[in-house]
């Protein structure tokens, strides 16, 4: 224990304030973040889940995502994560493929009429220290912008293709 007149050792000082800049960063991204173990207990949740799920992440530290969330597919995503846990390799879900994980309300009701935000996913392996992966990070980002314009572009397309085939 350092006495209370001892110099502040300033490599350490340094590392507690890049660690502070760091999890504020994580909190204040537009990119939902999620960390969780091999139960898929929530480890990390950071600003942008608690904004879109009303969910603090007192609520959610330690509680299984198949026991906060019902809806998503244990099966699908136990699935998914697998080759993340055992091949230390990333994963990815566009909301091509799956629309959302998470349903969560879209928050821009003027720009786009979907009901829920369109969500692409990426997986990533977070190994430790022991060199063993006991941890996945999830990131969840809104795509609901993006799958609206793409939506009204392939629905202007159709209509100008009906057009075309009724004017021959």
């Amino acid at each position: 224990m350092q006495a209370a007149n001892a110099p502040i050792n300033k490599d350490a000082l340094n590392e507690i304030l890049e660690m502070h800049w760091m999890m504020d960063m994580i909190q204040t991204v537009d990119v939902g973040i999620v960390v969780f173990n091999r139960q898929f207990e929530v480890k990390v949740w950071n600003g942008f889940m608690e904004a879109h799920s009303g969910l603090l992440p007192s609520d959610v530290r330690d509680k299984a995502l198949f026991t906060l969330f019902p809806d998503i597919s244990s099966t699908w995503l136990s699935q998914k994560v697998k080759s993340v846990f055992d091949l230390r390799t990333r994963a990815f879900v566009t909301w091509e493929q799956r629309p959302y994980l998470f349903k969560f309300r879209n928050y821009r009701p003027i720009t786009s009429n979907a009901p829920y935000m369109y969500q692409n996913l990426v997986f990533s392996p977070l190994v430790s220290a022991t060199g063993k992966v006991e941890h996945v990070c999830m990131m969840i980002y809104d795509m609901t912008d993006a799958a609206s314009a793409k939506k009204q572009l392939l629905s202007l397309q159709v209509k100008e293709a009906e057009q075309n085939e009724t004017k021959r």
